[in-house]
This record gives C-alpha cells, structure tokens and sequence, in this order.
C-alpha cells in the first residue's frame, strides 16, 4: 500500500531539502504538542472531575491521555513514514462535562472508556459499524456536540461574576490574539490565567500541595452499569468518531496522506482500553492540530513529515511529567480559572457545530437535538446527550415526508 502520494523531489529540489534538515519537523512538532495540550487541557480536567474524578484521578487520567497517545502516535508515525498525530477526545472531554455524574460513580466511567476503546476497535475491524457512525446525519451529530459545548463556553461568563481579576485578563489576552495571532490564543489565554492563579495564591498565602505535583497513576477497577454505557459509552464513541476520527482522516487525506484505518484505530482504541483503569478518557485521530504536522511547513518533503508527528510524541511524554503539577496549581487556582480556559478553547468547536447543525434542511431535527443536549437534563439515569441523539434522529425521521412532499 502506497502511504503517501506525491511526486519525486526534482534536482533542484533536493539540495533545498537537504538543507532545510530536521529543524522544520522538530518546530512543527513541538508547536503540534503544545497547542494540543494548552488549548484543550482544561476541557479534559473539566470533563473527568465531572464525572467523578478526584484531582488525584482527572491528574491520573491526563498522565495516562498524554503518555497512550505519545506511544501510539510515535509508533504509527515511524511504522508508516506518515504525520500522523495522535490527540484525546476533546469533543468526548466536553461530554463528559455536560453529562456530569454517573449511576456507578467514577468506577462505572472508567468502565464506559473501556467500552468506548473497545467499539473504537471492533470499528477498524469491522467495516460495517464505521459505516453505521458515518451513516449519523451530521447535522444531529453536530448539534448534539454543540448542545455539549454550550454550558462550558458559557463558564467564562459567569467566572467574570465569580473572579474578575484573574478571568478579565485571560479573556482581554485571549481577545487581542484572535486578532493578531490566532494560532497562540489559547496558549496566551492558559499562560495569564496560571500567571493570574499564581499571582492569587501567594496574595492570599494558599497552600500548595507539593507532594500531590509528582506524576503518578491512580488505577480505578472498572465497573459497568447499563446507564453509563448507554449515557457515556455509546455518546463518547459517537463524538469520537464523528468529530474526531473521521475529520482526521480527511485532513491527511487533503495532504495526499492515506491513513491506515485498521492500524490506526487498533492502537486508538486499545490505548483507551490500556489507559481508561488511570482515567483515560479516549484517543483518537488529531484532526484540527493534525494539519501542523501535515502541512508543507513542517517540511518541503511530504516522506519526511513524519518526523514531526514523531517529535510531537517526543514531547507529549515530556508534557506528562508536569501533568500533576498543573492539576495542583488549578484546584488552588480562584474558582472559574479553568472553566474560562475551557470555555474559551472550545468557542471555535462550538461556531464550527452550529453552522453544521444549522446549514442543513432538516433544521428542526438539528435544532431539536442541540437544546435537549444543552439542557443537561437526563432521564433513567441516562445522560442528555443520549436523548438528545435520539430525539434527533426521531424529529428527522418524522419530518422527512412532510418536507419531501411540500418539496
């Protein structure tokens, strides 16, 4: 199988190749890593301590998100001679947030990542089931996440009532770089609020758990309750797939890169299966990130790419030893500092969600689904994002005929 299509570099080119070296992919990589991590860190934290995680666990289940997805991008990237990266479940993060505590605690989640790494899989495997998430229309798989994201991005509103004088600058900086540099907004964002965090602590002499910042892995015997495989499991596999595998496959796939299906979702899934017991929440394909690792920037020579999706691996195992270190400094942190970083992270997501849920005919469905997720209410123990998936696809069915006979 031929792993990427591109012509032979002519003589001209070579010699430029030659000379540009490895310092494009090694900046390009390291540039993939740290934008991943600070524009969506928060999210994930967010996301576990909602479910049930103590700040011990959501440090644990970071820990086990940057060290599966390090091993498993380093090892596809080297195996195929491709830039392929590797990134958590950031829309699957942001559900678990909205989808707030479980029948069966923090003991059932981790039972519904191991579930959700097992689909994840069964789908390389089986074509069939990847057909089936694909056949989900996309405006009700959008507006299912956007219904998600609307109460995180709506956090740094109510974090200005609560905290002011560390959430107004976070959002002043975030503000001024979507103007001129719109790449490092997030990271600014995340660097002000840890400078603001910081700054509080010492004014009000916090103290600092210093012990608590040393990396380590809290294991959690996973347990299954049918309400968190339907609530969590089934929703986080949807938004995985459909926001993140998929879309990052069409983002290889735009720079001449075919990615190997099977592999790649075997070592996704089995990653979320290895690290859900520490609180891996689930990886996946990048896809938004997965574009700085891809594109010629990282190197004039597609064949060479790789180097960067290797490098970002490189440093996503060196961002895991400050992991415990930064979930200690946040739960210190005045109350809203995450919730803004958070929300602010996740408005691209939430504009992108919406236009997809709104572009199509089939409106009502989209629109349907979008406040029954936003609303947060469940029923029988079971999630909002569930009913509103299935409440969606109801309204869709049942509008169809009428909107093809009028038409």
């Amino acid at each position: 199988m031929s792993n990427v299509s591109t012509t032979p570099a002519t003589a001209t080119q070579q010699p430029e190749q030659s000379r540009t070296g490895l310092v494009p992919p090694l900046g390009a990589g390291v540039v993939t890593a740290l934008v991943g991590f600070t524009s969506s860190f928060a999210v994930v934290l967010s996301g576990l301590t909602a479910v049930g995680a103590t700040p011990a666990q959501a440090a644990s289940g970071l820990l086990a998100l940057c060290l599966t997805q390090a091993i498993g991008m380093m090892a596809l990237s080297y195996r195929y001679r491709m830039p392929i990266t590797l990134a958590w479940s950031t829309p699957g993060a942001a559900l678990l947030a909205g989808t707030g505590a479980v029948a069966g605690g923090w003991p059932a989640a981790i039972g519904a990542f191991v579930v959700a790494g097992v689909l994840i899989v069964v789908t390389g495997l089986w074509q069939r089931l990847g057909a089936l998430v694909a056949a989900i229309p996309v405006e009700i798989a959008q507006a299912m996440l956007a219904g998600v994201l609307l109460p995180l991005c709506l956090a740094p509103v109510r974090a200005v009532q609560t905290s002011p004088a560390v959430v107004v600058p976070v959002i002043l900086v975030w503000l001024v770089l979507q103007r001129y540099a719109q790449r490092w907004a997030v990271i600014a964002a995340f660097a002000t609020a840890a400078a603001g965090a910081a700054i509080s602590i010492a004014v009000q002499h916090r103290h600092l758990d210093v012990g608590a910042m040393t990396p380590r892995l809290e294991l959690t015997l996973p347990h299954w309750s049918w309400q968190a495989l339907i609530g969590v499991a089934i929703p986080l596999y949807i938004v995985t797939m459909a926001s993140q595998n998929i879309p990052g496959t069409a983002v290889l796939a735009s720079f001449d890169y075919r990615v190997p299906w099977r592999a790649a979702m075997t070592v996704t899934g089995l990653g979320t299966v290895v690290g859900a017991p520490a609180g891996g929440h689930a990886i996946n394909l990048a896809a938004i990130s997965a574009a700085l690792s891809a594109a010629p920037a990282a190197h004039p020579d597609p064949k060479r790419r790789w180097i960067a999706a290797f490098t970002t691996g490189v440093m996503y195992l060196l961002l895991a030893l400050g992991s415990a270190a930064l979930v200690t400094l946040i739960a210190t942190a005045p109350a809203g500092t995450l919730e803004t970083v958070a929300g602010l992270a996740l408005l691209a997501t939430l504009a992108a969600a919406l236009g997809a849920a709104l572009r199509s005919e089939h409106r009502e469905a989209g629109v349907v689904t979008f406040v029954i997720a936003a609303s947060g209410v469940g029923f029988a123990g079971i999630g909002a994002a569930f009913w509103a998936l299935l409440a969606g696809l109801v309204v869709r069915k049942v509008l169809r005929p009428a909107a093809m006979s009028a038409a």
